[in-house]
């Protein structure tokens, strides 16, 4: 991967999207160092996050779900083995069930992004960029197990991005600025998610300080991790 710009945050966190890639591909990235890895679907993130071989070889490693929430596996989803984050929560209610299933067994809020339909595509999840601040605001009064710290988005495919910014990108900076303004704090005490395989230099040089790359690291998604029985739908765009 190329990284030609730096940060202009205070860091810039890499999450390895393993989704669809054996536990041996794993292993290997975090023998690496890699620590951060996302998977999209609650069925595969449960099962890979108990795997007894990457408990064993990973075991500080920090778990990112970064796909679709279905209300009926957020308890799945709030049992996941060393569970960091949770990049797509985009409703009151889904908060609420992640709250409470959360709290039964953590005494430590959980690491949450809200996710921003920034492009108004209507096959994504997210909600409106008007919604921001209402939603953080419910949450933060309603969810004591849940921590809000930035806030997500999917970039809009075919985007030229030697054309300049990207929109989208652009936008949810700017969810961020009005959100810490209504709040009274600086945009740094709020991360952004954004940036994937083919944009993560530009989402960088934006202001991302989470990128989630899959194929970059690696390569094409493949069938190589099949689960005995899924049947799932809680999967967003590539990476």
């Amino acid at each position: 991967m190329r990284m030609q710009s730096p940060c202009n945050q205070k860091f810039c966190r890499l999450v390895a999207v393993s989704k669809e890639k054996p536990i041996q591909s794993i292993i290997k990235a975090y023998n690496f160092g890699q620590r951060h890895f996302g998977e999209n679907k609650i069925i595969h993130l449960y099962d890979k996050s108990y795997a007894p071989e990457l408990i064993n070889s990973c075991p500080d490693i920090k778990w990112h779900f970064i796909g679709r929430i279905q209300s009926n596996k957020i308890r799945k989803l709030a049992g996941v083995n060393n569970l960091y984050m949770v990049e797509t929560v985009d409703s009151m209610d889904h908060a609420d069930i992640l709250n409470s299933t959360w709290g039964l067994n953590h005494q430590i809020p959980l690491n949450i992004m809200i996710q921003v339909n920034t492009s108004g595509e209507p096959q994504k999840n997210g909600i409106k960029p008007t919604e921001v601040i209402n939603l953080y605001n419910q949450i933060e009064v309603k969810c004591p197990n849940l921590k809000v710290v930035g806030l997500m988005c999917i970039g809009q495919e075919g985007v030229d991005i030697n054309s300049g910014p990207n929109p989208d990108f652009v936008k949810l900076v700017q969810c961020r600025e009005l959100l810490a303004s209504s709040l009274g704090k600086s945009p740094l005490d709020f991360e952004l998610s954004m940036g994937m395989s083919h944009d993560f230099e530009q989402a960088i040089r934006l202001g991302s300080t989470n990128v989630r790359i899959g194929t970059a690291i690696f390569g094409q998604r493949d069938s190589e991790y099949v689960l005995k029985q899924d049947t799932s739908t809680d999967k967003q765009t590539p990476t």
